[in-house]
């Protein structure tokens, strides 16, 4: 093990900081060229090293490379620290790179920070080649860590929110620092950190927009929860930047690039408190006003704050339905709308002409096939415009993962890749595949049932379709059809599309929302 460690700080010369971003599925992990996504955490890490002094690099890695191909794209950034950002769905590339790091690079020291080192640090220290985790927001524990090393060459243990691994074996528990409280005071994120002209969003003239951290809710699906409890000062999760500040993030992204002409908000909840909300909308109307989407929560919504949002320019929202059985989303996901009023606010949307797309989960524990048609079924009520169909993963240390696995749904013998990760008595893995491809077809049949002028004849038709939904056993061949179609075939064509097609996609979008500013 290499002698890396030491308890004394200061710096001397700057680190050159490496950040690996690993941004991509498994189905498209061997798709070159493909643009890959902002990643607002590690541009503010970014921003906080580099006005510390330091040099920072991103490996933005839109595939999975093969190991020469990755080892001599290290080298060629020559860093002295090297980091990488792990989710969920990565930490298996993540520990193949890392123990390639550890055979070719020894000297090197590697962390891992982000969600899946915060929710289950000591699983990802134990990787073979990472040495620290970061726990929790990652500005200020990495300036510490490369100021110490920029004096001694060796890693300082004694550093809040992280984790580190001894030579030895043991490990080293430092507790995790306050959350941040006011985000005005972190610098603007790094943007020049990343290749805006190559991703998703600036491909199509759009920039990703990010002014708050963290959510007020807890719903047990989430890792929000999970997430907050991690602070001291948990009660200050949920943050936004002033007002003024976040309209200076905007600004300063379109100074940046005159081509942007759309925008995304990726808060979690871009509502979540109304004071706010007020303040910073009326800035945001009178000096950008340009088009925007952005995530809502049905409760923190009323008429007069979709007029607000209209007004401003929004022109789609992503809103969480998730379940539309009320008994059961409150049971089981700490969701406690009505759907009288999630009816009520999408009939709002549609006068305001906002698009709605909704975030749907099936699969979930204890959940049904009858239960998941009601999904589909409120959805249809609302006379969404989009739909998306998730099917449930129990991602780690999440509430509704535990819920899973005290009901013995969580079977070790499951291929990690599976699209359905549970095994429920009640509800096969052929019926969950069923209602997941079956989603948008089958709101688009209740859709029509329910504008039918003739009550009696939609009633009729409706429990005709609910049974033919609802008969024991669907066609398997049909179902393995769309497996292979899906994952093979849907994901590729779409991806694809995204790349080759973006003038396309920008004319659709630029012709339905014409009227607002620029």
């Amino acid at each position: 093990m290499r002698a890396l460690y030491s308890q004394t700080g200061g710096i001397s010369i700057p680190v050159r900081f490496l950040l690996i971003y690993p941004d991509f599925l498994e189905e498209t992990k061997h798709l070159r060229n493909i643009p890959g996504n902002y990643s607002e955490g590690l541009a503010s890490i970014s921003a906080v090293l580099k006005a510390a002094g330091h040099s920072v690099s991103l490996y933005h890695q839109t595939f999975m490379p093969d190991r020469e191909e990755f080892l001599s794209a290290v080298r060629g950034f020559a860093p002295d620290i090297i980091g990488f950002s792990m989710r969920t769905t990565v930490m298996p590339f993540v520990a193949e790179m890392a123990a390639w790091l550890d055979g070719e690079m020894p000297d090197i020291p590697v962390m891992a920070g982000g969600y899946h080192p915060t929710l289950v640090p000591e699983i990802c220290l134990a990787l073979r080649g990472v040495d620290a985790v970061c726990i929790g927001e990652g500005e200020y524990p990495l300036r510490e860590l490369a100021d110490a090393w920029a004096e001694t060459k060796t890693l300082k243990t004694d550093i809040e929110s992280f984790y580190f691994k001894l030579p030895n074996g043991d490990i080293v528990k430092n507790p995790v620092r306050p959350l941040i409280e006011e985000l005005d005071e972190l610098p603007f994120p790094d943007i020049d950190l990343f290749d805006f002209k190559n991703l998703r969003t600036g491909r199509i003239n759009t920039a990703m927009v990010m002014v708050s951290r963290g959510c007020l809710f807890s719903c047990t699906y989430c890792g929000n929860s999970q997430f907050r409890n991690v602070y001291p000062n948990r009660k200050k999760y949920a943050r936004f930047r002033s007002p003024e500040n976040a309209l200076k993030v905007v600004t300063r992204i379109l100074e940046k690039d005159s081509d942007v002409k759309f925008l995304e908000f990726r808060d979690a909840i871009f509502n979540m408190y109304p004071d706010w909300f007020y303040e910073f909308m009326p800035l945001y109307t009178k000096h950008v006003r340009l088009p925007f989407n952005c995530n809502l929560r049905f409760d923190c919504l009323d008429e007069r704050m979709v007029r607000t949002l209209a007004e401003g320019g929004c022109y789609m929202i992503d809103i969480g339905l998730e379940s539309g059985n009320e008994a059961f989303r409150t049971k089981y996901l700490h969701r406690t709308m009505k759907n009288d009023h999630m009816i009520e606010v999408s009939h709002w949307l549609r006068q305001a002409k906002i698009t709605t797309c909704t975030y749907n989960i099936v699969g979930l524990p204890h959940e049904t096939l009858s239960l998941a048609l009601e999904t589909v079924k409120l959805n249809a009520r609302m006379d969404v415009d989009k739909v998306i169909a998730n099917i449930f993963y129990p991602y780690p240390a999440t509430q509704l993962e535990k819920t899973a696995r005290d009901a013995g749904f969580l079977d070790a013998s499951v291929d990690p890749n599976d699209m359905v990760q549970l095994r429920q008595p009640q509800f096969s893995r052929d019926d969950v595949l069923y209602i997941s491809y079956r989603f948008h077809k089958l709101m688009r049949k209740y859709r029509r049932i329910f504008a039918l002028p003739d009550k009696r004849k939609a009633a009729r038709r409706e429990a005709g379709l609910d049974r033919r939904v609802l008969r024991r056993a669907h066609p398997r061949a049909l179902i393995w059809r769309w497996d292979r179609f899906r994952d093979q075939t849907m994901r590729r064509v779409k991806r694809a599309g995204a790349k080759l097609m973006p003038k396309l996609y920008l004319w659709l979008r630029n012709s339905r929302h014409r009227g607002l500013k620029k």
